[in-house]
């Protein structure tokens, strides 16, 4: 076909754009799709379609909803005065699994990061101080990653909170279940002295 990509390298171009797809996983998925039923291919475009279309912010925390407010927003169960402050969706779905946590979050979509131009007015820093004006809020919980700008996100909220006389937290971080000390990095090391605890 002349300057036309094949169906199937087309596929595997689209399916490659998708993070942690390589090319040989692209390719397979592609060839895998071909292979489909075309009731089942139509069938799976139009549950991404749909979902997509279908998936907006709520307008509390910034977490992925299908209405105005989240699920976890919506279920008064979950006001309980704590608010985990975390980077994106993904983060409030791996706390969610859990099943331990009971309160509420808050999404920034990113996290500060003056090399690339993040300031706190790109993230969802004022919507927060915000909610503490109008809900009752006793703990915030900064749950951003432990990374540089993770770090520097939960150092620059807990300065803004303070004067608030907000109790905020930062979750501990160290070495991990199963993990072996000769191979943890020195950062994750200290971490692990600074949040030892008493038995």
């Amino acid at each position: 076909m002349d300057g036309q990509i094949e169906p199937i390298a087309l596929m595997a171009v689209e399916l490659g754009k998708l993070p942690g797809i390589g090319q040989k996983t692209a390719q397979r998925l592609a060839y895998h799709v071909a292979s489909m039923p075309l009731d089942s291919v139509r069938s799976l475009a139009v549950a991404l379609w749909e979902g997509r279309k279908a998936i907006r912010f709520c307008e509390t925390c910034g977490n992925y909803a299908s209405g105005e407010r989240c699920s976890i927003c919506a279920s008064p169960a979950r006001h309980n005065g704590q608010i985990c402050v975390v980077r994106d969706p993904r983060d409030v779905a791996a706390i969610e699994r859990m099943h331990e946590y009971g309160g509420l979050y808050h999404v920034l979509h990113g996290t500060l990061s003056p090399m690339s131009g993040v300031g706190p007015e790109d993230i969802r820093i004022k919507e927060l101080l915000a909610r503490l004006q109008t809900e009752e809020v006793k703990e915030v919980i900064l749950a951003t990653n432990p990374d540089v700008e993770g770090e520097a996100t939960a150092s620059y909220l807990a300065r803004m909170l303070k004067p608030l006389g907000v109790r905020c937290t930062r979750i501990a971080h160290g070495v991990p279940v199963g993990g072996d000390l000769e191979y943890t990095d020195e950062v994750t090391l200290m971490k692990a002295m600074e949040g030892r605890r008493e038995l």
